[in-house]
């Protein structure tokens, strides 16, 4: 039986009401966990915990900073001022490392949470046994404001908009009387420093807190204002009053010298100005007129947030060491740029028209690669989001983790791998930007060689490929294939840029390096394995015909998708790899790669199975959280969310998936199939 006709798991539908207001209390089991019994009971029973499950976060960013907040109002991530700085709200890994909490007093359920549409402003409804309130919570932006000397941290070319550094809360008592209380408890430098609160305002309404690092280093500081009359409680700003309908509260706080709003209207024209930006921006993308329209401008919106604008760079993730195993070990920080995950999300926004933010990541990729004088530095696997080369791999063990998964790791230790993808992955994406302009920038041209130079130097050696494993490393054959990748685009553009030469050397390389993989790559059933001279299965094989390795109709191919889609699969989602097959240092099992059940969805596609694909991307689609956000793994099981969160490479594979299953149904009326992303 095929895995896409199992009908034991079905993930949960939103309702009508879900679709407008937010998934209720009942439907995200608030603030419940799922542990799995033993794999031959299959009752899944509930278990309470204290960790609200990662898809109940909503996420909000600035371009700058980011920060997530469960169901109950409490912010329980946030890290200032860039988003891999050290936390000062923390308890998603640790109940004790920091929250900020703004709701009715006494209750933890809202009625409803939503998205505002068009941006990345959560408005959370609250009804309690006496009234209704209405949350709205942002990250400001606003005009740019550097007008009167330049900024100290934007390498960019400065935008229309621009991060004001604060965290926006309004209430508004829509009817009866409900009791608020506010809560502040910063926990700085990931809870190993304790706040100082101290009031800076007039009387009650502005406390600032400040810290200092187990280091001596100052952390910056926190200031909170309010109409609300803030109460000092130790390391805790706390406030608690009583609304009645038409009352209106505001809570902001601030970490630069940028003034915050002092009045309710000021932060009803500040939330106002940071819709509109996100508006203005998301108006410029093409989305389908299609009943998925809203998946495709949330996956937009995460990536966009992603982006740290002052240098281009690309988050993978918000977070760093939420579990991909339940208590496990697979922990890891991804507030880093990847140059795979950055270069992929580029697919994503090309195929909405939303092409903006790759000038910019293109800018921090020759920022990284340019030594001194007129030397390249060889492109390291990632970079810190400021552009710094070592990104060393720390664990702090006085968290907790996020319900007991340990370590808690910051810095990330495959900085320094051999991951021979990378250089098929930009120059893929190069050539995706250039290719409508029909020339080559003089100033890329000679990174672009470098990499093409790099590939060919390295493509017969093992690596730890496109996983990252942690094992010995292996002949990859997706590396392989992406090694190709480099060669084929790279040729593509040496013809744009006028350098025949370049073209008819590097096709040459490609060819033999096809022959090679095809040799050695291909098992006897025809199928692509994940290593030479071993028949695992690999979900990164996925991309051959996404990449266009082979015409998506030759046997191989097609052998390949339908042997990972049968075999390859947990209740019809897929993994990575097999674990018991693939020597990639760790223990423990790890839930599907959510970005590989997307591919799946493409590959499917590709091959003509268009029942098949639409199929198997509601399926995906139903497991998104009640927010329309990914984490990295699904437990196919449970559909708990696993893994950081939200995750761009999710994202971007959701938006090409869709893309590609809608215009397929298109094409089946018009008789041209255009795919969501065309390399050739």
């Amino acid at each position: 039986m095929s895995p896409f006709d199992d009908k034991s798991v079905v993930p949960r539908v939103a309702s009508a009401e879900e679709a407008v207001f937010g998934a209720s209390a009942d439907s995200a089991l608030a603030h419940t966990a799922l542990d799995a019994v033993p794999a031959n009971n299959q009752t899944w029973l509930p278990r309470r915990s204290a960790f609200p499950p990662i898809d109940d976060y909503a996420f909000l960013s600035d371009c700058e900073t980011t920060c997530l907040i469960a169901r109950n109002g409490a912010v329980e991530w946030m890290c200032v001022p860039r988003p891999d700085s050290p936390s000062v709200f923390g308890s998603i890994l640790d109940r004790s490392a920091g929250h900020f909490r703004v709701g009715p007093y006494g209750q933890n359920v809202p009625a409803a949470r939503r998205y505002l549409p068009g941006g990345l402003i959560v408005e959370t409804t609250w009804q309690t046994e006496t009234g209704w309130l209405i949350v709205r919570d942002a990250l400001v932006m606003g005009p740019w404001h550097n007008t009167d000397e330049r900024s100290k941290t934007h390498r960019r070319a400065p935008s229309d908009w621009d991060a004001e550094h604060c965290l926006l809360r309004t209430v508004k008592c829509v009817s009866g009387t409900v009791e608020l209380e506010m809560s502040c408890e910063p926990a700085f430098d990931y809870h190993r420093a304790g706040a100082e609160w101290e009031y800076t305002g007039k009387v009650y309404e502005e406390a600032t807190a400040t810290a200092r690092a187990a280091d001596g280093s100052d952390q910056p500081a926190l200031k909170l204002t309010t109409n609300l009359r803030i109460g000092i409680e130790g390391r805790e700003a706390r406030a608690r009053t009583r609304m009645s309908e038409g009352d209106n509260i505001f809570v902001a706080l601030s970490w630069s010298t940028l003034e915050p709003p002092h009045t309710f209207d000021e932060a009803a024209e500040r939330m106002w100005r940071t819709s509109e930006c996100w508006r203005q921006w998301i108006t410029i993308g093409r989305f389908p007129d299609h009943p998925w329209r809203g998946y495709l401008q949330r996956s937009a919106l995460a990536l966009k947030g992603l982006t740290y604008a002052p240098t281009g760079a690309l988050l993978a993730a918000s977070t760093t060491s939420l579990p991909e195993t339940p208590k496990g070990e697979r922990n890891w920080d991804y507030r880093f740029a990847w140059v795979r995950d950055s270069t992929f999300a580029l697919w994503g926004l090309y195929t909405l028209g939303l092409d903006r933010e790759a000038n910019d990541f293109f800018s921090f990729i020759s920022d990284v690669s340019n030594g001194p004088g007129d030397s390249l530095i060889p492109l390291q696997v990632m970079y810190g989001i400021g552009g710094e080369h070592t990104l060393e791999e720390t664990e702090l063990d006085h968290l907790s983790g996020y319900d007991g998964a340990k370590p808690v790791r910051i810095g990330n230790g495959a900085y320094n791998q051999s991951q021979h993808d990378i250089w098929g992955t930009m120059l893929d994406s190069v050539y995706l930007h250039v290719r409508s302009r029909e020339q080559v920038p003089e100033s890329l041209w000679p990174l672009l060689k470098e990499q093409v130079e790099q590939a060919i130097e390295h493509w017969r050696e093992p690596d730890r490929g496109i996983w990252e494993v942690r094992g010995e490393p292996q002949h990859f054959t997706s590396s392989k294939v992406m090694c190709w990748v480099a060669l084929d685009r790279g040729a593509k553009l040496a013809v744009m840029h006028g350098e025949d030469a370049y073209a008819e050397q590097w096709n040459e390389i490609a060819d033999e390096i096809k022959e090679d993989i095809l040799e050695h790559g291909v098992d006897s059933r025809g199928v692509f394995t994940q290593r030479y001279g071993d028949d695992s299965l690999d979900a990164s094989l996925l991309l051959a015909p996404l990449l266009r390795f082979l015409p998506a109709d030759d046997e191989r191919i097609r052998a390949t998708v339908l042997a990972i889609a049968d075999e390859l699969t947990e209740d019809g989602l897929v993994l990575r790899y097999r674990v018991d097959t693939t020597d990639d240092g760790l223990s423990g099992e790890e839930g599907t790669f959510t970005i590989c059940s997307f591919w799946l969805v493409s590959a499917l596609v590709e091959i003509g199975e268009l029942d098949r694909a639409k199929h198997l991307c509601e399926r995906l689609l139903g497991y998104a959280s009640p927010l329309k956000l990914y984490a990295e793994e699904i437990d196919a099981k449970t559909g708990r969310h696993l893994g950081n969160f939200p995750q761009a490479f999710t994202h971007l594979a959701l938006i090409n998936a869709v893309v590609h299953v809608i215009r397929a149904e298109e094409a089946a009326e018009s008789g041209h199939f255009q795919p969501a992303h065309n390399a050739n």
